[in-house]
């Protein structure tokens, strides 16, 4: 299906719409397709499941890609692109749209309006930033961050307190709100452990300086790209009656090890694995966000 409308920018955008966004609020994707095609030239594409969203975007040509979606839909993107080897050279534009706040917490730490009508808007007249991205020794590319074990659900936080920017703190907040896992998750939620299902015994190493060793049990782990090419690395050790002080790093590559273990990467649920070793990558993902007031 293509729509075009009177273009106000000389660039044509390809607008996919997630197959979810459509059955769980059409009408915040139908206003994003109508800000969207009244301010550019579009072609829009509503994929009916992930195979012909993939192949959709393969065949988006000189067009920029813009998904109206929510987080499973842009890491999907983002994974696709990668591997193809195309995510460094194609600038992401991204509308989210899903069934509560929660799954669009992904987006939102890295700076996008959770409006339909201010994501859209963004896409056309936003400029284009570079943010860092983690990829893994299995080829696995991580927007956001990095929790080990998974945690559950969290409360989402107060009104107002949308993250801009990247401040890891943010994006680390945002691992605790509902990700829900997606089809492609390689376990259930219900084998999902919880944080209160024990400590764990792992080395934590960074940039082959060991953070934390066997020896110390420890309650959760959390890998987040900092900025600048660097990725934040805190360690919560176990505490018994006052708490422990987090121990924190900086550095290019993490490798984490030990028993088997499972971790959440933005909406995906791995594991479990005895080993895992994720590389920051200066730059690797071009979004298209509101420019600086």
């Amino acid at each position: 299906m293509t729509e075009v409308a009177t273009s106000v920018t000389s660039e044509q955008l390809l607008v996919i719409i997630d197959p979810v966004a459509r059955r769980v609020d059409s009408e915040s994707a139908r206003i994003a397709k109508d800000v969207l095609s009244a301010g550019a030239a579009t072609k829009v594409c509503l994929p009916d499941g992930p195979e012909e969203f993939a192949r959709m975007l393969a065949r988006r040509g000189s067009r920029r890609p813009v998904v109206v979606g929510d987080d499973h839909a842009l890491v999907r993107a983002v994974s696709l692109l990668h591997r193809q080897r195309e995510l460094a050279g194609c600038v992401l534009s991204v509308v989210p749209v899903g069934a509560g706040s929660g799954v669009l917490s992904l987006a939102r730490s890295l700076g996008v309006p959770t409006s339909a009508v201010a994501a859209a808007r963004a896409v056309l007249e936003g400029s284009e930033q570079r943010l860092d991205l983690l990829v893994d020794d299995s080829d696995g590319v991580v927007v956001g961050a990095v929790g080990i074990p998974p945690l559950p659900a969290g409360p989402e936080p107060p009104a107002g307190a949308t993250a801009v920017g990247r401040p890891w703190l943010r994006t680390c907040q945002s691992l605790v709100r509902t990700l829900v896992p997606t089809r492609t998750t390689r376990v259930t939620a219900a084998s999902v452990p919880s944080a209160a299902s024990g400590p764990a015994r792992l080395r934590v190493e960074v940039d082959g300086e060991t953070l934390v060793d066997l020896g110390q049990p420890v309650e959760a782990v959390t890998v987040t790209p900092g900025g600048s090419g660097a990725v934040t690395v805190e360690v919560r050790p176990l505490s018994v009656g006052a708490a422990a002080t987090p121990l924190r790093a900086d550095g290019h590559r993490v490798t984490v090890s030990g028993a088997d273990f499972r971790y959440r990467a933005d909406a995906l649920v791995s594991g479990p694995v005895r080993r895992r070793t994720w590389t920051v990558r200066e730059g690797g993902l071009a979004l298209t966000l509101p420019k600086p007031s």
